[in-house]
């Protein structure tokens, strides 16, 4: 794994770290298609990794791997508190703060346990701590400005926003400026584990909340299946009990569940879709379904939040 740790502090996306690079060229160079990012759980798995590592028997190599790759993590926050999905910066979406699968939300929490200095962080310096916990608050600073309001309401947020203006923004062909019914539930979550939340912080937790049980679909239900040429791929089915699902993508304004190709083009109809997109990426889950059920009832009652 420490192999792998670039020059820079950061690790490589979707490569297999348990596997020993056979030569140099096994490990992405910096500025190469992996190298460098926070996607997919890179560089904030390792450093998981290494913090135990450390913890559980204190071999400095474990540790200077471990504050290198931190002190990558503080280097690649934009001044607003946004993270980007790769560092040092690449042309195009790369650049934007990312939420897509989670991505940001992974940094800061693992920023938010390196802050409390309790286990396996106890070896990290104060003045780091002291350091992550102030790259938490401009993070969260970050959410509550990206958060999109639509009618003087806070809703939810995009996938990404641009990294200057903050507003909602284009990434791949089909991931469109948009309301996220995915990424939105861990920014949501996030929040909700914030120990005497602001009424800022509260108001962001009651609005996404909110507008996620607005766009719930009912009556369908998403399920892979097999073709009569062998082929897979994901349909709707009809199905009164099923449970609530949310769209990936919502429009902007209107609210409507979005379907693209690789064209761009806006289309309100799954079916209308390929079945290249149909089978190669997720449009449809059942992402908020127990946060609603259960997390923002326990989060109202813990911090004493009264109904809305």
């Amino acid at each position: 794994m420490i192999e792998y740790q670039s020059p820079q502090g950061g690790w490589p996306k979707s490569t297999e770290l348990s596997n020993p690079p056979r030569t140099s060229d096994d490990i992405p160079p910096p500025g190469g298609g992996r190298a460098n990012s926070f996607d997919n759980d890179a560089t904030t798995l390792p450093m998981q990794f290494l913090a135990r590592m450390t913890h559980l028997n204190g071999d400095t190599k474990y540790r200077d791997a471990f504050l290198k790759g931190f002190d990558y993590v503080l280097a690649a926050q934009y001044p607003n508190g946004g993270w980007p999905q790769f560092w040092p910066l690449r042309k195009g979406y790369y650049s934007h703060i990312t939420y897509n699968d989670g991505a940001m939300i992974l940094v800061m929490e693992l920023i938010r346990e390196i802050a409390s200095g309790e286990a396996p962080y106890e070896f990290v310096d104060a003045e780091r701590r002291d350091k992550a916990a102030k790259a938490m608050a401009r993070g969260i600073d970050c959410l509550l400005k990206t958060q999109i309001r639509q009618e003087g309401k806070l809703t939810v947020w995009c996938a990404q926003h641009d990294a200057t203006s903050l507003e909602p923004t284009w990434a791949r062909a089909y991931e469109p400026p948009s309301l996220s019914g995915s990424e939105s539930v861990g920014i949501v979550r996030f929040l909700m584990k914030i120990e005497g939340p602001s009424q800022e912080v509260i108001a962001s937790v009651e609005g996404a909340v909110e507008w996620l049980r607005e766009v719930q679909i009912e009556g369908w239900r998403s399920e892979e299946v097999r073709n009569a040429d062998g082929r897979r791929e994901r349909l709707l089915i009809a199905d009164p009990n099923a449970p609530p699902l949310w769209s990936r993508f919502y429009e902007l304004k209107t609210d409507r569940p979005l379907y693209l190709d690789r064209d761009s083009e806006f289309r309100y109809d799954y079916n209308a879709i390929s079945y290249e997109r149909r089978s190669g990426y997720t449009y449809h889950g059942t992402w908020a379904q127990s946060l609603l059920e259960k997390d923002y009832p326990r989060w109202r009652e813990r911090n004493k939040v009264s109904k809305p």
